[in-house]
């Protein structure tokens, strides 16, 4: 799926910033994988510092869809590695965000998806299986359900309520 431009977008859908209906992520994202722009549909997850969740989720088809994570802003650890951006590249997903770390930047880099975190850690998760699946989260100043629509590029990241076209 081709990605919008941001900027277009908030340009042209001035009334959705306004209602609520259109979202401006924060900008605390920095930007790994090899998909600079990426859009889908958003899957949520909720976890701190345990990723096998992350793993579950990333194991299903992605069908373009693009993972959310609430990790809760942790800074101790890593939610996502170079085995974790592959397998979401095989498995057909379009991007992660992560309200968090990863780790195996040089290797998430290579992988022909797009991620966003919030900086790299070099220090795995924990395996404890702790967390929820397809809940609201609060990620970047914005609450974000499952099944909303997510656009990145270089400008920064929109969580649309419903598809976007320009």
């Amino acid at each position: 799926m081709a990605a919008l431009a941001t900027a277009e977008v908030c340009d042209t859908n001035a009334a959705l910033l306004a209602t609520g209906e259109l979202h401006v992520l924060q900008p605390l994202f920095k930007t790994y994988g090899q998909c600079r722009a990426f859009a889908g549909p958003v899957v949520t997850l909720k976890v701190f510092e345990d990723n096998v969740l992350v793993r579950e989720v990333l194991e299903g088809k992605g069908e373009g869809r693009v993972l959310v994570i609430d990790g809760g802003g942790s800074m101790r650890c890593a939610l996502v590695g170079g085995n974790l951006g592959q397998l979401a590249q095989n498995m057909g997903w379009a991007g992660i965000v992560v309200n968090g770390c990863i780790r195996d930047v040089d290797e998430i880099n290579g992988c022909d998806i797009g991620v966003r975190a919030l900086a790299s850690h070099p220090v795995k998760s924990n395996k404890k299986g702790v967390g929820e699946k397809h809940v609201p989260v609060h990620v970047g100043g914005a609450l974000i359900r499952d099944g909303e629509w997510l656009y990145a590029d270089s400008d920064g990241i929109l969580i649309s309520k419903t598809e976007l076209s320009i």
